[in-house]
């Protein structure tokens, strides 16, 4: 097979970005990197997961009250040992482990980053072979380089955030990821086993004919997010006809999705668990930096998310992501409550 020269790996893609910034150290570059052979190590246990005996519970409860699935804990397992055993990452956090884990060695000290993901987001439905994925995200550490790293590292507020990405295990397996400069996407081409340039700087559209929401829970969310979820129900669409209803339970697939071709995710608090259920740091903050990179916008209702000063590695938050224009009509209605 010949390969097409014209497309360009995630490799020399970070590489020739780099050519570009002539102050560049390669170190974010090269942390890039390592997330994505952590990914395709992800992506093949998560392609044959019911022939490997790693479908299922795992038979503990995360810090989060939920029940751990195996493929859980292998992802976890796989992200957290390639950026242990590279050297442009200072420690890490992540969705399944009660505290973050510093990488306490002389290379590691000196790195300039931390990590926190969320190491399979949508796991509760592996079992029914639904998309799922991986969500993270990078901060400059705020410590001393040179000395581990410390908490206040991690507890930094999403505006802060260098890159963050996903990566969703679907029908194929693709990586995107958005710094200052940009959002991409790069398809997993299995041929040679790499992730491909596929989707270049990735825009959200301004407005889209999609509404992401939990409708079972309808009747526990506060008035204006009933008023608005009413009014997308009555849309006259351009092409007639109210907003389509998408909603997976899976929020890289839902995001994903609304990200390319338009729409709004929401996941709002109740009346029962009114700071809703997504976590602040391993899916709200760089879910907003990514939407906000190509031009949408991300709020919990009263503020943008990534304005929240972080007070807790697992704090959650109420959730409102999608196209602009979109998320500016869901404003007037929560406004006038």
């Amino acid at each position: 097979m010949i390969t097409n020269r014209n497309i360009l790996t995630l490799d020399e893609f970070t590489i020739q970005q780099l050519r570009g910034l002539p102050a560049a150290t390669g170190e974010l570059s090269t942390l890039l990197r390592d997330i994505g052979l952590a990914a395709k190590r992800v992506n093949v246990e998560v392609n044959k997961a019911g022939l490997v005996d790693i479908l299922g519970d795992y038979g503990s409860v995360n810090v989060q009250g939920e029940d751990v699935k195996k493929l859980d804990i292998f992802a976890n397992n796989q992200f957290m040992g390639v950026l242990k055993h590279g050297i442009s990452c200072a420690g890490i956090s992540s969705e399944e482990l009660d505290e973050f884990v510093v990488f306490d060695d002389e290379v590691s000290n000196q790195s300039k980053y931390v990590v926190q993901f969320d190491p399979l987001d949508g796991s509760g439905n592996i079992d029914v072979n639904i998309s799922i994925g991986t969500i993270f995200s990078v901060y400059r550490r705020v410590s001393t380089l040179g000395k581990p790293c410390t908490k206040e590292d991690f507890l930094q507020p999403g505006n802060a955030q260098v890159a963050a990405g996903y990566v969703i295990y679907g029908s194929s397996t693709m990586l995107v990821y958005a710094t200052r400069r940009g959002v991409n996407g790069f398809t997993l081409d299995p041929s040679i086993g790499e992730f491909s340039l596929s989707h270049p700087n990735i825009q959200c559209p301004a407005s889209g004919k999609t509404y992401s929401v939990n409708h079972g829970h309808f009747f526990r969310y506060e008035k204006g997010v009933q008023q608005y979820i009413n009014a997308c129900q009555k849309k006259d669409t351009t092409d007639g006809g109210p907003y389509t209803q998408r909603y997976i339970g899976s929020m890289v697939a839902d995001v994903h999705r609304n990200l390319l071709k338009g729409g709004i995710f929401m996941y709002p608090g109740t009346t029962d668990k009114p700071n809703g259920k997504l976590r602040l740091l391993y899916e709200c903050n760089p879910f907003a930096f990514i939407v906000e990179m190509a031009g949408g916008r991300a709020t919990n209702g009263k503020q943008r998310i990534m304005d929240i000063q972080p007070t807790d590695l697992h704090q959650r938050t109420p959730m409102f992501i999608g196209s602009k224009d979109m998320m500016d009509e869901l404003d007037t209605y929560l406004n006038n409550q």
